[in-house]
C-alpha cells in the first residue's frame, strides 16, 4: 500500500521541539507499514519474472479502511500487496480457500503463517524502510511456488538497493534549511532564551510571513526582519558563544593564525609536538 501526501519543510525546528511534537503523534503498528512505491514495483517485477503472471493483472487489495474479503477479483488476477500483518494468517487462509494467487509481504520472523493452508514462503529478509519510518525485515508467503519454501538472494539485492536509494534520498531530504538572519523563528528565539540572551523586535521592524519565496514553508510562521533587526539577531546570537568560542571564529579563514593556535582548538598535537614549515603544512618537530 502506498500513501500519497504532501511533504512538510519544517525549517529550523530545534531536536527538543520536534521530540515534543513527536510525543503527540498518534504510535504506528506493523499494520501501517505502506510500501515505498519503488519498492513494490521492485517487488512486482521479481514475483512476476518468477512465477510467470502478466503484471498488468497484480491487483492491491490493502488501503486504509478496505476490506479484502469483499473486493471484486478479477479472473486471473495476482494479489501482490503488503497486508495488515496482525491478520497475515487470516488472509492467507482467505486466498487459499478462495483460490486467489498472491504474492504477500510479511515480517521475516514470522513468514510462516497458516501452515495449514498450503502456502509456500520466499525467505529474503530484506530490510525495508517502509512510509511510516518503520524498518522492517521482510519475507513473503506465496501461492504460486512449486515448493514449500524457498531463499532468495537476488530478492534480497533488489529491495536492498531500492531501499539503499531511498534512505540516502531521505537524508537529504531531512537536512535543516537555515534561516537568514533577517528571518526570526519561534523555535529560533526560544533557543535564544534558553541560552541566556535578551533579544528584542520592535513592531516597526518586522512583519508577519508564513513561508519564503523559494518554497521554504516556516512552520508555526515567522518575522520577517528589517536589516538594523537583523543585525541585532545576529549579534545576539554571537552573544552566545564563549570567549574561546569568539576567538576561533576570528582565526577562521586566517592559516597562519590557525596554525599558530592549533593546540588552543583541542587537537591531538601540543604545541610543542607542531610547528608551521612556511608552507602550509604542518610537520611534526621531530622531523
Amino acid at each position: 500500500m502506498t500513501v500519497y501526501g504532501k511533504q512538510m519543510t519544517f525549517g529550523d525546528i530545534s531536536d527538543e521541539y520536534a521530540q515534543f511534537v513527536e510525543k503527540f503523534k498518534p504510535k504506528k503498528t506493523t499494520d501501517d507499514c505502506y510500501t515505498p512505491e519503488n519498492i513494490y514495483e521492485a517487488v512486482l517485477d521479481w514475483a512476476a519474472a518468477r512465477y510467470g503472471f502478466d503484471k498488468a493483472k497484480a491487483v492491491r487489495p490493502f488501503w486504509p479502511g478496505g476490506d479484502y474479503e469483499a473486493f471484486d477479483y478479477p479472473v486471473g488476477c495476482v494479489v501482490v500487496d503488503n497486508p495488515p500483518f496482525s491478520i497475515l494468517s487470516k488472509i492467507v487462509r482467505f486466498y487459499m480457500r478462495h483460490g486467489v494467487d498472491f504474492f504477500l509481504f510479511a515480517p521475516s520472523l514470522t513468514t510462516f503463517v497458516a501452515t495449514e493452508s498450503g502456502a509456500s514462503y520466499v525467505c529474503c529478509g530484506a530490510s525495508v524502510t517502509y512510509e511510516n519510518g518503520a524498518v522492517v525485515n521482510t519475507s513473503f508467503v506465496t501461492s504460486m511456488s512449486e515448493v514449500l519454501v524457498e531463499t532468495s538472494p537476488a530478492l534480497y539485492q533488489i529491495i536492498k538497493d531500492v531501499d539503499d536509494t531511498n534512505r540516502r534520498q531521505k537524508t537529504k531530504q531531512l537536512r535543516k534549511y537555515v534561516m537568514p538572519d533577517c528571518v526570526a523563528t519561534a523555535a529560533r528565539l526560544n533557543w535564544l532564551a534558553v541560552h541566556g540572551t535578551e533579544f528584542r523586535i520592535r513592531r516597526e521592524d518586522a512583519v508577519f510571513i508564513r513561508d519564503l519565496d523559494c518554497r521554504c514553508e516556516l512552520f508555526g510562521g515567522a518575522f520577517l526582519l528589517s536589516e538594523r533587526a537583523a543585525a541585532e539577531r545576529a549579534a545576539a546570537e554571537r552573544a552566545v558563544l564563549s570567549p574561546r568560542e569568539l576567538k576561533i571564529q576570528k582565526m577562521l579563514g586566517n592559516r597562519e593564525a590557525l596554525y599558530a593556535n592549533l593546540p588552543f582548538f583541542g587537537g591531538e598535537k601540543s604545541k610543542k609536538e607542531t610547528e608551521n614549515d612556511g608552507t602550509g603544512r604542518i610537520k611534526d618537530a621531530a622531523q
